[in-house]
């Protein structure tokens, strides 16, 4: 070796000494997102799966636990996806009309019924207001992460806003459950 030259840690080592501290916060990342136990556990095992396959890699990465979320992330995004592409052709979801300019997004809202409400919304848009509002990514970023472009994307979340109050409004008039 010369004397130049560094030795990286072993990417795999530092990823097992990161397991136990990470493994919490990438779960409750996950549970936070889809409120859904069972998904949480399986998006989680294939977050530490892609991890470990990742750095099998050459370079390989330096694993942390902000690049493991970032990885849970995008498994959250990409089981979103495939819901979507699974019930495309039997869901009909009916656009509604563009709110207006000034629109009042940062009023407070009930977290369990706002809950109840993401999850019973499409996967694309569940995906966008996830990115954008839990997430608090700019659009620029939900664009790239959903691989849409930034125009498409403010449009899909003006329609995923619209039908979230919509839902939203018709939960909250039935009362609580």
């Amino acid at each position: 070796m010369h004397s130049g030259e560094r030795v990286r840690p072993d990417a795999g080592a530092v990823l097992l000494d990161l397991y136990d501290v990470a493994l919490p916060q990438v779960y409750g990342y996950l549970l936070a997102r889809c409120g859904w136990q069972a998904l949480a556990e399986e998006l989680t095992a294939e977050t530490f799966l892609a991890a470990v396959a990742a750095c099998r890699r050459e370079p390989p990465p330096a694993p942390t636990t902000a690049w493991l979320i970032g990885i849970a992330r995008h498994k959250l995004i990409d089981h979103w996806r495939a819901a979507e592409r699974e019930h495309r052709g039997q869901i009909t979801v009916a656009l509604a009309e563009p709110g207006p300019v000034d629109d009042p997004w940062e009023e407070r809202l009930d977290a369990m019924l706002a809950h109840e409400v993401l999850d019973a919304q499409t996967s694309t848009h569940r995906a966008a207001l996830t990115l954008r509002y839990l997430d608090g990514l700019p659009v620029p970023d939900v664009a790239q992460v959903l691989g849409r472009t930034v125009h498409a994307t403010e449009a899909l979340l003006v329609r995923a806003r619209s039908a979230f109050r919509h839902s939203y409004a018709a939960v909250e008039k039935e009362g609580p459950r």
